[in-house]
């Protein structure tokens, strides 16, 4: 092995080299394909392997019916949980994501993941995101992948009324429940306590139940205005919390999106105490109370005209008897925005995982699941730059990785620009990427994204990989 590839072995052998698959050669082969993967990140396995003899050695795994894709989920998972730290709670952000495949011969195994009127082939999935204290992630704790029936045009009445009337058991919340008991599973085993944070997909009686029954924390945000009991009296939420004493403010730096108006916003907050009247949305029936803290920041007098103010409802079961905690509360749920970093980076500028070409639904299941750990890997180097600026660069990259970067770097730099005699740290590392990725920084404004990050660490791999070869020959 060479040492110049040390940070991607070892990476791949942290991530992965303690997946359990009842052989060691297939272990060692999911390393091997891994650290491949995590020097040239793709959707193809022909464009992240290079080695046409690895290649064949990764369809071979892929394709393997003995390494079923729910076991490796489930061992990927169990080596997150080995690496949590120990403290008193874990994030996890669960959300769901699809993914939309070509599948001209129809034998896939695929589903549908677009709507009635522009079906699409593809596979829907629930994942478990695990974050350090930081908010950078750690891996998946659970994934949940099903291929969904075709959709049927239906009145939205009639929709309604067919979705209120079926079954748990036969309804996609289910595949909710199962991603927040296998994560909260691989927790227990390690002696760990986890946070849930959940979007208002998360806003459904069987889901709240289920949390509360978990014994771990959650933040959850509210998708209706529910009804809950104020004493005797039957209300809505906003009526009642709009009554609850302010707990404090802050201001919020809102940055300018489409449709969104950059501004500095004042929120406000209230909490309470709350009872919610569970009820089965087909028969309005009572089924049950469930008592839950809430936490309202809403927005107040700095709204432009013609837009909605910002407003989170947010359930949980943590304490807040402070504005301190109602804080903790809302920056919780703040870090749910990771996992749409991750889908971004897997989907998109980073990994591509959609121009996968593999046979089956399980093949692509157990590539997808890699590639998952790969942008994991691909937004902790986005988020390392961001928050850890300072730290030594070669703490994330190789050796060969650094000398092929300063040498692009000597190449393109503008006249103004020194490079400097001192080790890289991680910051500037991932600037000079991200500007031989094409970055420039007038479009918006803000730090690179992992697309032009992505773009410039292919150009940096290729070039260490050229690096390595002239060592090898030496």
């Amino acid at each position: 092995m060479r040492t110049t590839r040390v940070h991607a072995v070892q990476w791949a052998t942290e991530q992965l080299g303690g997946v359990d698959l009842d052989h060691v050669r297939r272990t060692r082969r999911l390393v091997q394909m891994a650290s491949r993967v995590a020097e040239h990140p793709a959707g193809r396995v022909s464009e992240a392997i290079p080695s046409p003899k690895e290649q064949q050695g990764a369809y071979d795994w892929l394709e393997n019916k003995q390494v079923e894709a729910s076991r490796f989920i489930v061992e990927v998972a169990r080596a997150t949980a080995a690496r949590c730290p120990l403290r008193r709670s874990t994030p996890v952000v669960v959300d769901g994501s699809s993914l939309s495949i070509i599948d001209g011969t129809g034998t896939k195994g695929l589903g549908s993941v677009g709507t009635a009127s522009k079906p699409t082939k593809g596979l829907k999935v629930i994942s478990a995101l695990a974050l350090d204290d930081r908010g950078i992630p750690l891996g998946a704790l659970a994934q949940t992948w099903w291929a969904r029936p075709a959709r049927k045009r239906r009145r939205d009445a009639a929709k309604r009324e067919q979705v209120h009337k079926t079954p748990l058991e036969a309804k996609e919340t289910r595949h909710w429940l199962t991603t927040i008991d296998q994560a909260a599973e691989r927790l227990d085993e390690r002696g760990l306590r986890g946070c849930f944070v959940i979007a208002r997909e998360g806003d459904a009686h069987p889901i709240l139940t289920t949390l509360v029954d978990s014994g771990h924390d959650f933040i959850v945000r509210a998708h209706v205005d529910r009804i809950a009991l104020d004493g005797a009296q039957v209300t809505r939420l906003r009526p009642l919390l709009g009554r609850a004493p302010i707990v404090g403010s802050y201001d919020l730096d809102v940055p300018a999106r489409p449709k969104r108006t950059g501004r500095q916003a004042k929120m406000v907050m209230r909490s309470a105490r709350v009872v919610l009247s569970l009820r089965n949305a087909a028969t309005r029936r009572k089924i049950g109370v469930l008592p839950l803290q809430v936490v309202w920041v809403s927005e107040a007098g700095t709204t432009p005209v013609g837009e909605a103010p910002l407003d989170w409802l947010l359930f949980t079961n943590l304490p807040v008897d402070t504005y301190e905690q109602g804080r903790e509360v809302v920056q919780g749920y703040a870090m749910r925005w990771r996992i749409e970093e991750v889908h971004r980076t897997w989907k998109a500028g980073g990994c591509d995982v959609e121009s996968t070409q593999l046979r089956t639904a399980e093949a692509i299941i157990k590539w997808a699941t890699l590639l998952f750990a790969v942008a994991i890997r691909v937004e902790r180097l986005k988020h390392a730059a961001r928050t850890e600026p300072r730290r030594a660069a070669d703490t994330e990259l190789t050796a060969s990785e650094i000398q092929a970067l300063v040498l692009l770097k000597r190449r393109e730099k503008k006249r103004t620009e020194s490079i400097p005699d001192a080790p890289l740290d991680i910051a500037t590392a991932v600037r000079w990427m991200a500007d031989l990725g094409g970055y420039t920084g007038n479009s918006s404004g803000g730090p690179p994204g992992v697309t032009v990050i992505r773009r410039g660490f292919v150009r940096v791999r290729n070039a260490a990989d050229a690096l390595e070869q002239l060592g090898a020959r030496r």
